[in-house]
């Protein structure tokens, strides 16, 4: 799959949204990426994440964690398509935590499968799990890399769409956009 060819995926969905948006890390952005809207159909699921599976399957990995919530759907049918096992970090008390008796054995080889990255705060908290727990972190995928190019994980990183996408301090916005509403669409 082509970038252009997720991109269309997004336009086709309603998920790439233009307006003022309040992103996770904080930082605000004229563009905001709905995953939830892109992947609320399962075609649309299988295609994407056959698409990540593919880039991914040389990194011999033999389990999937992804951060909840936002790549849950992409991180569950990731690993369904590579055959392997899924399990998700959670927030508890603020902080991402593995949960719900999922174990994680020293060695064990893992993905990090995300919806999207802008700062990459969520994938790093998982990776240190992941790590804590005496797991092998072989690569990092996600949907939409929004990045810049500026994250790096030291790891093997995988994108379906990676974008220049112009964000800004909230101290520091542009004229056109401090005039319009902010909406903080994502989770909290």
């Amino acid at each position: 799959m082509t970038k252009d060819e997720a991109l269309q995926i997004f336009r086709d969905s309603g998920a790439l949204l233009e307006g003022h948006f309040v992103l996770r890390s904080g930082l605000h952005s004229r563009q905001f990426f709905q995953c939830a809207l892109a992947l609320q159909q399962m075609p649309i699921v299988e295609k994407l994440g056959a698409a990540l599976a593919a880039k991914l399957k040389p990194l011999g990995a033999v389990t999937v964690v992804s951060p909840a919530m936002g790549g849950l759907v992409i991180g569950q049918e990731v690993a369904r398509q590579l055959g392997l096992r899924f399990i998700f970090v959670e927030k508890e008390e603020g902080k991402l935590v593995l949960r719900r008796g999922f174990k994680i054995a020293a060695g064990e080889k893992i993905l990090v499968v995300e919806d999207v990255v802008t700062k990459g705060g969520r994938v790093q908290e998982t990776l240190d799990i992941v790590r804590a727990n005496g797991g092998q972190v072989v690569g990092v995928a996600m949907v939409v890399d929004r990045s810049n190019g500026t994250v790096n994980f030291g790891l093997p990183f995988v994108s379906l769409i990676s974008l220049q996408v112009e964000t800004f301090e909230p101290a520091n916005l542009p004229p056109d956009l401090a005039k319009i509403p902010a909406v903080k669409p994502g989770s909290k």
